[in-house]
C-alpha cells in the first residue's frame, strides 16, 4: 500500500522573516509542513525549486508547492518566472506570489470597486478615471496594474515624492502595454486638482496618515466611489469607517469601502488560491490576474 506523502508549501522571500499571516494561512488551508526560506536573493530560487521537484517522485510533486512573498511586486514574479523555468513535467508543483499580500489585497480593492459601482450605478470600470494614493507601495502599484489592464485611466499620486515612482511606472507600462500617469500629490492643491478628476479613489498609503479631508473630499464632484485601504485610526479618508462595503457618501453620490470589507474578500481569495494548490492535479501558476478572477468571482458567483 502506497503512503501518502505530506504536502509541503515551501515558503520563499527575500524578508528578515516569513510572515505569520502566511505560515497561518497555509495550515488553515490543509498543508502538513511550511518549510520557510528567507533573506533570499533572486539567484538563489532555481537551485531551491529543483531541490524540492528533484527530491520526490512525480506523485509527490504534486503535493508540494512554492509560495513567494516579500514586498517588491516586480521581484516577486521575478522570483516565480526563476523557479517556473526549472519545471517540466511530471517534475512541476504549483506556485503562488503574494508578496506582503499585495495581489490578493489588490485583487479584493478592484473587485470591490467593479462590484459596487455596478451595482449602485449599474456602470462599469472601462474608461473610469482611477486616483491611487500611497501608489508606490506594492498594493498601490498591483491596484493600478490591474485596474489599467480593466480599461480605467490611472493616475498613481504620491504624497510625499513623485520621483520615487516614475521610472517604476514607465517600466510597468511598457511591461504590460498600459498607459498609466504619475501625479503630483504633494501640496494640498495638487490633490485637490487630482480630486476633481478622480471617478474612483483608492488610498493605500501607510498607516496613521490623514491624505484626504472631508472639505477636499467634498470638492471631488466626479467622484464615484472610494476605497480606504487602512484599518488603523485615523482613516486616510475623513469620515469613511473601516466596517464600511458599499454604504453610499456625498449625499447619495459615491460609495465608500473600507479596510474590513477588503480584508474579508482578500482573506477569501488568498485561502482559496492556497486550498487549490493542495487538490489541483495539475500546476497552477497563481498571481495578481489569478487573484483577480477568483475575487470577482466570489462576489459574482455564475
Amino acid at each position: 500500500m502506497q503512503t501518502i506523502k505530506p504536502s509541503i508549501l515551501h515558503l520563499l522571500t527575500t524578508a528578515k522573516n516569513a510572515s505569520p499571516f502566511d505560515v497561518n494561512m497555509a495550515i488553515d488551508a490543509g498543508f502538513d509542513k511550511i518549510m520557510p526560506y528567507t533573506n533570499l536573493e533572486l539567484a538563489e530560487v532555481a537551485g531551491l525549486a529543483q531541490d524540492a521537484i528533484f527530491s520526490r517522485s512525480p506523485s509527490g510533486v504534486k503535493r508540494e508547492a512554492l509560495f513567494i512573498g516579500g514586498r517588491d511586486i516586480d521581484l516577486a514574479l521575478a522570483m516565480m518566472a526563476a523557479a517556473k523555468k526549472t519545471m517540466f513535467q511530471p517534475f512541476a508543483c504549483s506556485i503562488f506570489a503574494d508578496p506582503s499580500g499585495a495581489f490578493t489585497t489588490a485583487a479584493a480593492i478592484v473587485a470591490k470597486l467593479e462590484w459596487h459601482l455596478k451595482q449602485q450605478f449599474d456602470q462599469a470600470l472601462a474608461g473610469k478615471t482611477l486616483c491611487i494614493f500611497g501608489a508606490n507601495g506594492p498594493v498601490g502599484g498591483c491596484v493600478a496594474i490591474i485596474a489599467a489592464q480593466l480599461g480605467m485611466q490611472v493616475q498613481l499620486l504620491l504624497h510625499k515624492s513623485v520621483s520615487t515612482l516614475t521610472e517604476k511606472v514607465a517600466r510597468w507600462n511598457s511591461q504590460y502595454q498600459l498607459s498609466m500617469q504619475v501625479m503630483d500629490g504633494t501640496t494640498e492643491q495638487a490633490k485637490e486638482q487630482a480630486l476633481e478628476q478622480a471617478e474612483l479613489l483608492v488610498c493605500a498609503a501607510a498607516a496613521g496618515v490623514r491624505l484626504i479631508s472631508q472639505s477636499q473630499l467634498q470638492q471631488a464632484k466626479n467622484l464615484a466611489g472610494l476605497v480606504d485601504v487602512n484599518a488603523v485610526p485615523p482613516s486616510e479618508v475623513d469620515g469613511i469607517r473601516s466596517d464600511m462595503d458599499g454604504q453610499l457618501i456625498l449625499n447619495g453620490r459615491a460609495f465608500a469601502v473600507g479596510a474590513l470589507a477588503v480584508g474579508q474578500l482578500k482573506y477569501q481569495t488568498q485561502m482559496q488560491l492556497l486550498k487549490q494548490m493542495t487538490t489541483s492535479d495539475q500546476p497552477l501558476y497563481l498571481e495578481f490576474n489569478a487573484a483577480f478572477k477568483l475575487a470577482r468571482d466570489i462576489l459574482q458567483p455564475h
